[in-house]
């Protein structure tokens, strides 16, 4: 029987990408801290530069705390047009190595390189040749994970950044996963990890050393994508037909909330932050949702369709608001919103706007209670 071949997986991932085009285009922004988005009061940071990373501006940051946070930040006016074309260019350079890529977003991709079509001869060489291609033709930086499986070559881009490179080999995978947070795996976002944290699950050999049983108990349908990862596991191909089928934001709150108006301007910072992924992308849905979290860890969500795509700013924000303000009075302090669009139309296909969403004609309600 013959070996099974090892597959070569890089995770490339642009250096704060956004902030990252700005500072580039404009001498003025280099070495300041820097945020792609709007100060306003209901604004919300989209990127943020490294200088403005060591204040702790972060994209998804309402506006108002990330100039608590730094007042010398700099706010500039996304240009998403300007970010797809440097898309572009790096994209071109991708594929001249192999014709397996999956983009994640406008800055970062998994390439399959165990057959590669030109090149050096590793993984590593490859993704340091890559690297240093995007520097030349766009004047920006990459960090890369090497790896034999996505998952791992993931976390390996994040751990030499900014532009730096990082290897994780089939000898060294499973025991470099027993070391780290768990709150770094993919599919652990901070909600999860709290709760990991809590039945005493802080790294990796924490999470290795629990049985399918116990996983299936506290994470149902998650335990097997877990207790893989655990032990440095992810068969998924690189799939460079997958489609994107949603696009949401969620984000919980320092303490529970029962005023309409704090739980609305949560809502619409997370449609700002999906508006931002939307564009960016020129991907545009035809369903808006609303996730609720209450105190007492209850949720619900709200959900309306509509017979044609969301393509304007105001229409997601109106929709997210028209759906949050179903569920006032809460009964319940809220410590968590989401807002999501699905339902995706053709990438980059252009659609008429929408008439206002309070018109209930072609419009389809389906809210739901979920536990």
């Amino acid at each position: 029987m013959a070996a099974e071949i090892t597959r070569k997986i890089i995770h490339v991932d642009m250096d704060a990408f956004y902030a990252s085009v700005e500072q580039r285009d404009d001498p003025s922004l280099r070495g300041r801290p820097v945020a792609v988005g709007s100060p306003a009061a209901r604004g919300v940071v989209a990127a943020a530069s490294y200088e403005a990373r060591q204040f702790g501006v972060r994209s998804a940051l309402p506006s108002v705390t990330a100039l608590r946070r730094c007042p010398e930040l700099v706010f500039v006016k996304p240009r998403f047009e300007v970010y797809r074309a440097v898309s572009r260019q790096i994209h071109a350079i991708f594929a001249a190595y192999t014709p397996l890529i999956q983009p994640l977003s406008l800055d970062e991709a998994y390439l399959d390189v165990t057959e590669k079509l030109t090149g050096p001869p590793t993984a590593w060489s490859t993704a340091k040749e890559i690297r240093a291609r995007i520097l030349q033709e766009t004047g920006l930086t990459a960090s890369a994970g090497v790896s034999y499986n996505k998952f791992l070559a993931k976390l390996a881009s994040g751990h030499r950044k900014p532009n730096g490179q990082f290897a994780v080999t089939p000898d060294m995978g499973a025991a470099w996963v027993e070391t780290l947070p768990v709150g770094r795996f993919h599919g652990v976002g901070p909600v999860t990890a709290r709760k990991m944290a809590a039945l005493g699950i802080q790294t990796g050999a924490d999470l290795k050393a629990q049985s399918m049983i116990f996983l299936q108990e506290y994470f149902g349908s998650s335990a097997a994508w877990y207790y893989g990862i655990a032990r440095g596991q992810d068969e998924r191909p690189v799939d460079p037909d997958r489609t994107r089928k949603s696009s949401g934001s969620e984000t919980t709150f320092d303490r529970d909330l029962t005023a309409p108006a704090d739980i609305e301007a949560g809502v619409l910072q997370m449609a700002d932050d999906v508006w931002a992924w939307c564009e960016a992308a020129q991907s545009f849905g035809r369903t808006v949702t609303v996730k609720v979290k209450y105190a007492d860890f209850r949720q619900l969500t709200r959900s309306r369709s509509h017979s044609d795509v969301v393509t304007r700013h105001a229409d997601l924000q109106a929709a997210s608001l028209d759906l949050i303000r179903l569920v006032f009075p809460v009964e319940k302090g809220v410590r968590l919103v989401g807002v999501t669009v699905s339902g995706f139309d053709a990438p980059g296909r252009q659609r008429t706007d929408l008439p206002l969403f309070g018109r209930r004609s072609g419009l389809l309600d389906t809210t739901a209670d979920t536990t």
